[in-house]
């Protein structure tokens, strides 16, 4: 990325996050989110300069701009922004560039394998889809269009409790099990028979969020956003239908989910042991940022921890996700696997990442750019790029698989590790 200058105003973060000039052309963040919208289904509103087809793009950031004409207002507001003044959000990008690369010369480079093992599945890299929630916000097809490139990419896909198509649907499109989000509701009846649906439909993995039980201060999609919302119906809950609350979630068809939460804010470790005793299969939690937490998660028996700041959209802790993973790894050790997300959108990212200990990496945005963009197609594209970006790093710094990325291969000149 190039240099910036410093940040005065929060309309000016979309600048930054996405390395694009197009929110400073557009006259700040709020000229820029109000831009007219048009339909995901065709390529209407795109000018000279803004790519039209997935196959154009260079890098995820080309992207962006195409995603953001398509996709009504109000959700891209919700996508892009973080909560206080975004200063979250900007550091999980600004980190990227305190973090060099050493690279190892003459090492044969000819067969560079990204592939990783991640609880006996084998991917094609350590690269992979975060949870979003109501990714028909961004496409008609949402989930499943999302699901259709994973699969033809050999990608993990991970699903939110929020999603807007049923995991059944989406695990059939993948073509295996995602790793499913879950957002615990406030009682346990609830959130036994969400497990046991999960588990029907053939998912072994779960994720569970920690890190925005008590809702978050989101003032500048709340700027941004439009105010009449009578059209967010046929994505939020049905054709026809008004906005509705969790509880008309594809995921909560069924279940009575009268006076429930989700998340659920009393959420506590004596909830994870009662989580723990009853999913049989890997549990992983998600928004661990510190090692004393790191501690007691692996002492209450999860099978991994997802370092993560919910994209800096949960707390204004200025704390990046990559500065974080460094005291998560030391703590885990060689116990449990950590994993990251927050604000890659490069294979340098990636690499570092791994470098610092992270079994694979998680990406948010850039694949909604895609799919806002192109559905299938742009995040097809988005996979392709990242994928290919980290491969050919690995082979430029001497690494041939992931398993031979160490702390050796990075510098951090003003960062004490």
């Amino acid at each position: 990325m190039s240099d910036y200058p410093s940040f005065k105003a929060r309309r000016e973060f979309l600048r930054f996050l996405a390395a694009s000039p197009y929110v400073a052309a557009a006259g700040g963040l709020g000229a820029f989110l109000r831009l007219p919208a048009v339909s995901a289904q065709n390529g209407a509103g795109a000018s000279a300069d803004v790519i039209t087809e997935a196959a154009a793009a260079l890098n995820v950031f080309d992207f962006e701009e195409a995603a953001h004409r398509k996709v009504a207002a109000g959700h891209w507001a919700y996508m892009a922004s973080g909560v206080d003044d975004d200063a979250t959000l900007r550091a999980n990008r600004e980190i990227f560039k305190r973090v060099q690369l050493r690279p190892r010369r003459l090492h044969d480079a000819t067969l560079v394998d990204t592939r990783v093992d991640l609880f006996g599945t084998v991917y094609n890299s350590p690269i992979f889809l975060c949870p979003t929630g109501g990714e028909r916000a961004f496409f008609t097809d949402g989930e499943l269009a999302v699901a259709r490139a994973a699969r033809a990419r050999g990608t993990l896909q991970c699903l939110s409790t929020m999603t807007s198509t049923p995991i059944e649907d989406v695990n059939k499109a993948l073509g295996r099990p995602v790793w499913y989000q879950l957002y615990a509701p406030s009682k346990w009846e609830a959130c036994e028979k969400l497990l046991r649906r999960v588990e029907a439909a053939g998912s072994t993995v779960v994720l569970l969020t920690v890190d925005n039980t008590t809702g978050r201060n989101s003032e500048t999609y709340r700027r941004a956003r439009p105010k009449d919302l009578s059209q967010c119906a046929s994505c939020h809950t049905g054709p026809g239908e008004p906005p509705g609350p969790v509880a008309e979630r594809a995921m909560f068809k069924g279940i009575d989910m009268t006076g429930v939460r989700a998340p659920n804010p009393a959420m506590d470790w004596v909830f994870v042991d009662q989580l723990r005793k009853f999913w049989r299969g890997k549990l992983i939690i998600k928004g661990i940022d510190t090692h004393e937490d790191a501690r007691m998660a692996i002492e209450h028996g999860f099978d991994g921890i997802l370092v993560s700041n919910h994209g800096g959209r949960a707390t204004e802790t200025l704390r990046s996700t990559l500065e974080a993973l460094p005291e998560v790894v030391g703590e885990a050790g060689n116990r449990i696997p950590v994993f990251v997300d927050g604000g890659f959108r490069r294979g340098t990212d990636a690499f570092k990442a791994l470098a610092l200990g992270a079994k694979a990496v998680g990406v948010g945005r850039p694949f909604l750019w895609g799919l806002g963009a192109f559905g299938q197609a742009g995040v097809d594209r988005i996979i392709e790029i990242l994928q290919g970006e980290l491969k050919l790093v690995m082979g430029n710094c001497g690494t041939r698989t992931v398993a031979d990325i160490n702390r050796s291969y990075i510098a951090t000149p003003d960062w004490k590790l």
